[in-house]
């Protein structure tokens, strides 16, 4: 999460918030829809886990269909960069302490 945490944090999200991405199902520092979004992404993301119907009904309603399919190319893509820096032993780049 090296360029991406920099990014957030200049975007202006807290760094609490960011500390707690990965306890997002247990922290209060995330919004119903941003939790909706955690969970679909990390559902995507883990081979371990499915993409199940409750999970899209709860990020439908929070996302129109438009602004999932949007979500779903960044995930993707995202997904594809770390594995893409990971064939290549790319290591970050000290964005991020």
């Amino acid at each position: 999460m090296d360029i991406r945490r920099a990014v957030g944090a200049r975007a202006g999200i807290p760094s609490e918030k960011l500390d707690d991405l990965l306890r997002y199902r247990e922290s209060n520092q995330f919004s119903a829809r941003e939790h909706a979004a955690l969970e679909f992404a990390e559902r995507i993301t883990r081979d371990d886990l499915e993409v199940t119907d409750t999970c899209m009904t709860r990020l439908r309603e929070h996302f129109t269909e438009a602004e999932v399919v949007e979500l779903t190319f960044i995930v993707g893509f995202q997904t594809f960069a770390s594995k893409f820096a990971k064939a290549f032993n790319i290591a970050p780049q000290g964005y991020t302490a």
